[in-house]
């Protein structure tokens, strides 16, 4: 079972208990680090917004099947207050618990539901290429997106293209994207990049950014790029499946675009690259 099925198990099947990360690590036997990286990449939720989500969600149905009332199912989802619950229940879903409630009807809601516990079985993939690679350098345009919803990222690449070609000092042949801090709310740093000669200058408006010594495994992708979440789950499973555990630095996930990736179509080079712990 890879680490993310083991992390979707616990948090089904122990909802409705104080779960967090600390408790999660100590399940897993994984780091907090690891886990608040590695199960957004592959799901589009953090841990405790997966989690969150998935409770508002059960609380949505018991009101819209007629709940009594609204306290008892703000505690049965956690929360310690009808205030709390509301705030919540209406940042997630842009509604009152009390209007779900009176309407008696799911209506409009982006309900949260469980997610498969083995994320690799729709995408079969190949063994990567294992490369160790030195300090790596990158510019490009930096930017902050919602995982469960990235949908800034095609403009992001739209704005970096007049500098790819464009920029002394870069390494041509290929464009990156590269994945940096992801929040406990599951908004996440993104560089849309292209590799540099160490030392480099860069206009004010790029972003430099060092990757450290990594040994990489290098995934290929097949299919269009709006697929690569799942290529990215089949490679997790593929990594813990062989004893393989991911690097817990920042930038230790990188999506690479080849000579032949289209731009205009979606398809062609994409690989997906796991820097492995040393």
């Amino acid at each position: 079972m890879s680490i993310i099925a083991e992390i979707l198990w616990v948090l089904e099947s122990r909802s409705r208990e104080p779960l967090d990360l600390e408790e999660l690590a100590v399940v897993t036997g994984r780091s907090k680090s690891y886990l608040s990286r590695l199960f957004p990449l592959i799901t589009g939720h953090s841990v405790t917004g997966y989690l969150r989500a998935r409770r508002l969600s059960e609380a949505a149905r018991q009101l819209a099947g007629g709940a009594p009332d609204i306290l008892s199912v703000a505690l049965d989802a956690g929360y310690g207050s009808h205030e709390a619950f509301t705030r919540a229940f209406r940042d997630q879903f842009g509604v009152t618990p009390q209007m779900v409630r009176q309407r008696r009807s799911l209506e409009g809601l982006l309900l949260v539901e469980p997610l498969r516990m083995e994320t690799n079985t729709a995408t079969t993939i190949a063994s990567p290429r294992f490369e160790n690679r030195p300090e790596m350098h990158f510019a490009g345009i930096a930017d902050r997106h919602k995982m469960s919803m990235p949908v800034g990222i095609p403009e992001q690449w739209r704005r970096f293209q007049p500098y790819i070609g464009n920029l002394d000092g870069a390494i041509a042949g290929a464009a990156y994207g590269l994945v940096g801090e992801i929040s406990p709310e599951g908004m996440f740093d993104y560089l849309v990049a292209v590799e540099m000669r160490a030392g480099a200058e860069v206009p004010p408006e790029i972003t430099l950014v060092k990757v450290p010594p990594l040994r990489w495994a290098r995934f290929t992708h097949a299919g269009h790029v709006s697929a690569l979440r799942q290529t990215i789950g089949a490679a997790e499973w593929w990594l813990s499946a062989n004893g393989h555990e991911p690097s817990e630095a920042v930038h230790s996930f990188i999506e690479y675009y080849g000579p032949s990736f289209d731009t205009r179509t979606g398809t062609g080079d994409v690989e997906v690259w796991f820097g492995l712990a040393l």
